[in-house]
C-alpha cells in the first residue's frame, strides 16, 4: 500500500498519451473497486530519534547507514522512507484485523531491533516537537514536491519532512445500497474521519511550543490548500465526483528523463489533456498525479483514511485501526456510526473535507468539543460491541476501552498528555486563540 515511485529513468517512452474522457473512465474504473468488505491494511509513519537525545536531529549519516541495515530484514510489509527520513511500514492486505496486526507487530519488532543497535527508536507523533523541517530525501520526486509545495507558505516542508500518521485502509464496499455500501462508506470516511480525528490528535508542539491546535499536523494538511490537500465534494455520486476532483486538481510536476521535473503553476490535470503542453500527459503521469493528491480520505480502489495522527507507544496505532475496522466492516455498528455522525454533517456547511468547519474544530479542539466528544463515545462504544465479532482478541478490545477510559469519556486526547508534560505536569489552557503562527511520501528502502 505504499507510494512509493520511480524517480526518473523510462517514465515517458512508449507511452499513450491519454485523453479527457479516457482519464474519467480510467479514475472510476481504478478508484472504487467494489465487493464484500473482506481485507484490511494500514500504513504507520513513525519519527525516528536518538533514544538518549530525543531532541537533537539525528544526523543524516546515522539514518543512512541504519536504513542500509533495514534493507537486509525479511518483512511481510513494505518498508519505506519519508522525505525527512521518518519510517513507514505499510502492510498488505489481510484478511483479519488479527492477521493485520499479527503481521505488522512483528514487523514493527523487527524494525525497532535494528534501530536499537544504533540507539534510534520509533516515536509515534503527529509531528516532530522539537526540531524543524529537514529534507533527508533529494530526489526528483521531492525536489518537485517542495518548490510546488512551497507556492503556499511552509505548511508543505513540515507535512513532507516532520509529519506522521496512522493511515487505515478498507475496502470500497458493496456496490449495492446499505450500511456497506460504497456510497454509504465513502460519505462515512469523511464524517467519521472528523471523530477519528478529534479522538486520536497528538500533535500540539512545534519548537518545544505549543501551537493552540491538537492536531498541528491537520493544520498543516488544510493549510496546504484544497487542490492538493482537500477532497471532492460528497452531493454527487462517489466515482463521479472524484473523477472530476482528479482532473480540476493541479499538477505537482512533469516528469522528465533528466534534469530537473518542471513544476508548472496552477495547470490542472484536465487542462493539460486539452494542452498537451509542455508534452501529452500518459498513463504513468495519470497514475503519478493520484499520488500527488493527499486528500483526507483517498481511494486507491480501496478507501485510505489518512487523517489520524501516529499514536504513542508501540502499541498504540492498534486501537484506531481496530475502531475503524469495526466501524466499517460490522454492519450493526457501521449503521449506528451512520447514525451518530449524521448530525455533524450540518457543521461542514456542504465544503468539502478538510477545508469545513467541522475539521477545524477537530484539529483544533480535538474530544474538548462538546459534540464531537458525544459521537466519539457513541462511536466507540459501537466498536467495542462489535469487536469481538469480528474476531478481535481481548487484547485488542482491552486496548480500546483502556483508551475510551482515558480520553474519550474524559473528553481528551493523546495531545492532551504531550501539553501536561509540557511544564512539569502543568496542564495547558486547551481554549484560547491558537497560540501558534500559520504554518503559512515514500522512497522504498529495500530496493
Amino acid at each position: 500500500m505504499s507510494d512509493a515511485q520511480s524517480d526518473g529513468g523510462d517514465c515517458t517512452d512508449h507511452r499513450t498519451a491519454v485523453t479527457e474522457p479516457e482519464v474519467e473512465a480510467l479514475v472510476r474504473g481504478i478508484c472504487f473497486k467494489t465487493g464484500p468488505p473482506r481485507v484490511l491494511g494500514v500504513e504507520l509513519e513513525w519519527l525516528v530519534h536518538d533514544l538518549r537525545k530525543p531532541r537533537l536531529p539525528v544526523a543524516p549519516e546515522r539514518l543512512e547507514a541504519v536504513y542500509a541495515a533495514l534493507r537486509a530484514v525479511d518483512l511481510g510489509s513494505a518498508l519505506t522512507v519519508e522525505p525527512g527520513g521518518q519510517l513507514e511500514l505499510s502492510s498488505l492486505p489481510a484478511a483479519s484485523l488479527t492477521e493485520c496486526i499479527g503481521t505488522v507487530s512483528a514487523d514493527l519488532d523487527a524494525v525497532r531491533a535494528v534501530l536499537a543497535e544504533d540507539g534510534l527508536g520509533l516515536v509515534g507523533i503527529g509531528h516532530e516537537p522539537w526540531h524543524p523541517p529537514r529534507r533527508f530525501l533529494h530526489e526528483p520526486r521531492y525536489d518537485a514536491m517542495e518548490a510546488c509545495l512551497d507556492r503556499s507558505g511552509p505548511a508543505g516542508r513540515h507535512m513532507m519532512c516532520a509529519s506522521a500518521s496512522v493511515q487505515v485502509c478498507v475496502d470500497a464496499g458493496h456496490e449495492e445500497p446499505g450500511p456497506l455500501g460504497h456510497a454509504r462508506r465513502w460519505w462515512l470516511a469523511h464524517q467519521l474521519g472528523a471523530v477519528l480525528l478529534a479522538a486520536f490528535a497528538n500533535s500540539p508542539l512545534i519548537g518545544h511550543r505549543p501551537t493552540g491546535w491538537m492536531s498541528t499536523r491537520q493544520l498543516m494538511w488544510m493549510e496546504i490548500g484544497t487542490g492538493r490537500a482537500g477532497g471532492p465534494r460528497l452531493d454527487g455520486e462517489p466515482r463521479a465526483m472524484w473523477a472530476r476532483h482528479v482532473l480540476d486538481s493541479p499538477v505537482m510536476c512533469v516528469r522528465g528523463d533528466g534534469g530537473p521535473w518542471e513544476v508548472p503553476d496552477g495547470l490542472t490535470f484536465r487542462e493539460w489533456t486539452r494542452s498537451r503542453s509542455p508534452r501529452p500527459p500518459t498513463r504513468a503521469d495519470l497514475d503519478y498525479h493520484l499520488t500527488t493528491l493527499f486528500p483526507p480520505v483517498r481511494p486507491r480502489g480501496h478507501l485510505e483514511l489518512r487523517m489520524i495522527d501516529a499514536q504513542p507507544g508501540d502499541d498504540g496505532w492498534i486501537v484506531p485501526l481496530a475502531v475503524t475496522a469495526a466501524l466499517f466492516d460490522d454492519p450493526e455498528a457501521a449503521e449506528t456510526a451512520y447514525r451518530a455522525v449524521k448530525p455533524l454533517a450540518e457543521r461542514t456547511l456542504n465544503r468539502p473535507a478538510p477545508h469545513n468547519p467541522l475539521y477545524t474544530d477537530a484539529a483544533r479542539y480535538g474530544l474538548a468539543d462538546p459534540e464531537l466528544r458525544d459521537t466519539a463515545a457513541a462511536c466507540f462504544a459501537a466498536a467495542l460491541e462489535a469487536l469481538p465479532r469480528t474476531g478481535a482478541t481481548t487484547e485488542v478490545t482491552d486496548a480500546v476501552a483502556a483508551f475510551v477510559d482515558r480520553y474519550v469519556a474524559r473528553g481528551r486526547c493523546p495531545a492532551d498528555d504531550l501539553l501536561d508534560r509540557l511544564h512539569d505536569g502543568e496542564p495547558q489552557h486547551r481554549h484560547g486563540p491558537a497560540g501558534g503562527t500559520p504554518l503559512s511520501h515514500g522512497k522504498d528502502i529495500r530496493t
